[in-house]
């Protein structure tokens, strides 16, 4: 991730999880955590123990991220974020926590300000394919799908973050109901990806599968005097199988609703 993808992903990030941006420079971003993201992220467990057990007032915290620490000023100080850091590795894993399914609505612009205006409900999907045998290889995708029209759209995760994002639906905006409901929509993309995968050539299968038969005629060849087989045999050619079957698993690493103002991309 660029500088620039890492202070947008902190920005929608904060915004989904209703905390207030208080100051967006661009290159740093300071931002009031709700008492909900201050026990997500700040590692105050005694804190908040205190607080709820004296029914006292809770004071969550603000914090001040930098994402290019080329740009800033000396004045301002915060905790310098990048890809490797750590604080960003906890917001990833608090995503997956927190933001497996989201709604959000895209912002309304200026010219947009003297009329209604229709919002197009899209299904998105990101998704961990990994091709296993006994070698794997892990693929990320993001499929967005047009509730309305079908529509399927790849890298569709990063076409909405190049979007003005809220989470409260904006003013003089309605959405459109969706003619998909979304888990035809998530059967939907499922089919897709079949028919993608049944189009694709499968050489790493092929060559695993070899690799299989190979060790199979060893163990075998190594068994063959025993007329009986021992449970040993059938423990080991479990194993082979599971070791070289081929398989193409899906995982969801987290999804939403996005309704924006195109109906097509």
């Amino acid at each position: 991730m660029q500088k620039q993808e890492i202070h947008q992903y902190l920005e929608h990030y904060f915004t989904a999880n209703q905390c207030d941006i208080v100051e967006n420079g661009g290159c740093y971003l300071t931002v009031q955590l709700s008492a909900r993201m201050d026990k997500e992220l700040m590692n105050r467990p005694f804190y908040w123990h205190y607080i709820e057990k004296t029914g006292g007032s809770p004071a969550p915290m603000k914090v001040t991220f930098i994402t290019d620490q080329q740009q800033i000023s000396d004045s301002i100080k915060g905790e310098i974020i990048h890809y490797g850091s750590p604080r960003l590795h906890q917001i990833f894993q608090s995503t997956k926590k927190l933001s497996r399914y989201i709604r959000l609505y895209e912002t309304r612009q200026q010219q947009d300000q003297q009329r209604q205006l229709p919002l197009h409900p899209w299904l998105c999907l990101n998704l961990k394919i990994s091709f296993q045998a006994d070698r794997k290889r892990d693929q990320f995708r993001s499929l967005g799908l047009n509730l309305i029209h079908g529509q399927v759209v790849e890298n569709f995760h990063d076409y909405v973050l190049s979007k003005e994002l809220t989470p409260k639906i904006p003013d003089l905006s309605f959405t459109l109901i969706p003619m998909i409901k979304p888990l035809s929509g998530i059967l939907r993309l499922e089919k897709y990806l079949r028919n993608e995968f049944s189009a694709q050539s499968h050489g790493w299968a092929e060559e695993a599968m070899k690799r299989w038969k190979d060790d199979l005629t060893l163990l075998d060849h190594f068994y063959e005097d025993q007329e009986e087989k021992p449970e040993s045999y059938y423990t080991e050619k479990q194993a082979l199988k599971e070791q070289y079957e081929p398989k193409i698993s899906v995982h969801i690493i987290n999804g939403g609703i996005f309704y924006l103002k195109v109906a097509k991309i």
